[in-house]
């Protein structure tokens, strides 16, 4: 990770990988965590493979549902590592993304107590970097990783 142009996540979940992965891999579970609470989030594609579609709507009244995320998936390695990028979108057209441009990877280990999960969220400049942070990376996705892992989690008591 470079300090100057990357963010980072990195949590322990207590659920097995294979739960972690179908929660970032099935639409419904992904709708589920995605956005923070209580943002609503709608899959509108999701094909988890290089090359693949991402793109979410999002809504603050679960009635009209605004774009969220229009990107495409680089890398796809099943329940060890996904890359997607919202710098080319679902169509694979060069894109410049509003707020800011980011390439994220997720990676997933086992661990004792369960998933070592990491993300790293990267940017191609400094300025990008410091706008994302500003604009609540931390906050952001430390709340949709914590509703991530209460998903996974929840497997465990089911």
């Amino acid at each position: 990770m470079n300090p100057d142009l990357d963010l980072g996540i990195h949590r322990i979940i207590r659920a097995p990988r294979p739960q972690v992965w179908a929660a970032w891999t099935d639409p419904d579970q992904l709708a589920r965590w995605w956005l923070p609470a209580p943002t609503r989030c709608r899959v509108q594609r999701l094909d988890v493979r290089p090359g693949g579609a991402f793109v979410t709507q999002m809504s603050d009244d679960a009635q009209g549902f605004v774009p969220h995320l229009d990107a495409c998936f680089l890398v796809v390695e099943p329940s060890e590592r996904i890359v997607f990028t919202n710098a080319v979108d679902s169509g694979w057209r060069p894109a410049m993304p509003d707020p800011i441009a980011m390439t994220a990877e997720v990676v997933l280990r086992d661990h004792p107590e369960g998933t070592d999960y990491r993300v790293t969220v990267r940017h191609g400049d400094p300025v990008a970097r410091a706008r994302h942070a500003a604009l609540g990376f931390a906050d952001g996705w430390g709340t949709t990783t914590d509703q991530l892992a209460g998903l996974a989690e929840s497997g465990m008591r089911r």
